[in-house]
């Protein structure tokens, strides 16, 4: 029989009541494996409602309370790690060590949270003027929702929750419908480490539940990580609504390789940008940059690297690279690959004939390389989310900036060269958020902050770090002034404040 995956509300399992369901697939087989329930609006509002009884006393709870179910979160799901992965790779077909280095990167922001209480600590000014002292401290904001992809069922909200309800806020999570039960797993797992019902909350659905979310006058922020149309459409509509938004949208990462670069390095770190994941990730690099003379050589050691990447399930150990999420992204991928040649690319690697054997119907695209490929063609102006890699060739450095800064992207970048001068430059001249010298893919540790520019993020807030504290409190500011008892009183003064 098939398995469901239901809501968890209140704490507890709630059995989908909308009689909408939506399939769960194994990407390997293509075989459906799980229903998940898809919610109405009035399953979302039963959701929020507990997250706003919730709210009631969570939000007054004390640091050290939030904290110690937080080190006991991070300890279960670090006995976990295992189960969790094994999800991830039954659903979204991501081979076993790519879905616990997701468990990694999640629970390097439940690290983060546990140290809630010098993020929140507020300032004093004392004696600003006679006897007048100003204070500011940070407050939660009260129900708040986090709307997640499929790429990474278990990190993404993990970049979210966690510190939303370190902060004092309760948590609404609307995962992906296509790998949902990584969610379920870490919300049972809080529950486990003792984390009061109600306090985080997941429902599953579609538009339907996304939009019942944005309209929702309890909510009073939204974060988002999806792909750039979605990522506007949830901006727009949820700022209507009078909600704070953080909205991380879509990418095409380049990466600027310059002459004096080490080209085996290079192309190492191109390969596992580019393929890793199965590309299916917002800061893969898809296009690389090549200056100068080094196109040809560079292009022969990655392809030389990309043709030994042994592609399989992902629960098989051997598997270097699972399949794709559906049949029909796999599909949607392959064409931008067939179409690639009619729009000027040279196919050095074309993957989307392979199959394996045994597992004929499961979701497969091989490894595609392009060559010369022009920034005026479909390959480069789109966001694949496949392991296709496109090559640009420049002839200076300033081509290759001037090139990388015209994309209406501006999620992650990175720049291969031996010259610390050029990579200074890099630095301060490319428009993106997230740079990386001589690191392909420049994900922020926890305590600092990711996010993009330009059409890769909607919104004023980067997501955890620094940025994700503030976006999930907001300022007060008090000033204050006691008169002193040895003090006759003095009367009133109608006149403006003196602070000089």
């Amino acid at each position: 029989m098939t398995k469901t995956v239901n809501h968890w509300i209140g704490g507890k399992t709630a059995e989908g009541t909308s009689g909408q369901y939506g399939p769960v697939t194994d990407p390997a087989t293509g075989a459906v494996t799980t229903r998940v329930a898809l919610a109405s609006v009035e399953e979302v509002d039963a959701a929020v409602a507990a997250a706003t009884a919730a709210y009631a006393t969570w939000g007054t709870s004390s640091l050290a309370q939030r904290t110690a179910v937080l080190f006991r979160y991070r300890a279960l799901l670090d006995a976990h790690r295992d189960d969790i992965a094994a999800l991830i790779t039954a659903e979204h077909g991501k081979v076993h060590s790519d879905a616990l280095g997701e468990v990694a990167r999640g629970l390097e922001i439940v690290e983060l949270a546990c140290g809630i209480t010098t993020q929140l600590k507020g300032e004093l000014s004392t004696q600003v003027s006679h006897r007048v002292d100003v204070s500011s401290i940070r407050q939660s904001l009260g129900v708040v929702a986090g709307i997640t992809p499929f790429n990474f069922p278990a990190m993404v909200p993990m970049w979210m929750f966690p510190l939303a309800i370190a902060c004092g806020n309760t948590f609404v999570l609307k995962p992906s419908e296509k790998d949902p039960s990584a969610a379920n797993l870490l919300a049972e797992l809080a529950s486990e480490a003792g984390l009061p019902d109600g306090v985080l909350n997941v429902v599953h659905g579609d538009k339907v539940a996304v939009d019942a979310l944005l309209a929702h006058p309890d909510v009073a922020a939204v974060s988002f990580v999806g792909s750039t149309p979605i990522a506007r459409y949830i901006h727009a509509t949820a700022s209507a609504n009078g909600k704070r938004v953080q909205a991380l949208g879509g990418a095409k990462n380049h990466m600027l390789v310059l002459p004096d670069a080490d080209l085996d390095a290079a192309a190492d770190a191109a390969v596992s940008a580019a393929y890793g994941s199965a590309g299916e990730r917002c800061m893969a690099i898809s296009a690389v940059v090549a200056v100068g003379a080094i196109g040809d050589e560079l292009v022969a050691k990655i392809r030389e690297r990309a043709e030994k990447i042994k592609i399989g399930p992902g629960n098989d150990p051997t598997s270097e690279m699972g399949p794709l999420i559906t049949a029909a992204h796999r599909d949607k991928v392959a064409s931008y690959v067939t179409g690639a040649a009619a729009q000027g690319a040279e196919v050095v690697l074309d993957g989307t004939g392979h199959t394996v054997e045994g597992f004929e119907n499961g979701h497969w695209i091989g490894l595609s390389l392009l060559d010369k490929v022009s920034t005026d063609s479909d390959a480069y102006k789109d966001e694949i989310f496949g392991p296709v890699l496109c090559v640009l060739r420049v002839e200076s450095y300033e081509d290759g900036v001037a090139l990388m800064n015209a994309s209406p992207f501006g999620n992650g970048t990175a720049i291969f060269t031996r010259d610390g001068g050029a990579a200074r430059r890099f630095q301060l001249e490319i428009q993106a958020g997230m740079v990386g010298v001589n690191v392909p893919i420049p994900v922020p540790v926890g305590y600092h902050s990711f996010g993009g520019w330009k059409d890769s993020l909607f919104g004023d807030h980067h997501i955890y770090g620094t940025d994700g504290v503030h976006f999930y409190t907001r300022g007060k500011v008090t000033t204050t002034r006691w008169p002193d008892p040895a003090d006759a009183p003095a009367g009133v003064d109608l006149g403006f404040p003196r602070n000089h």
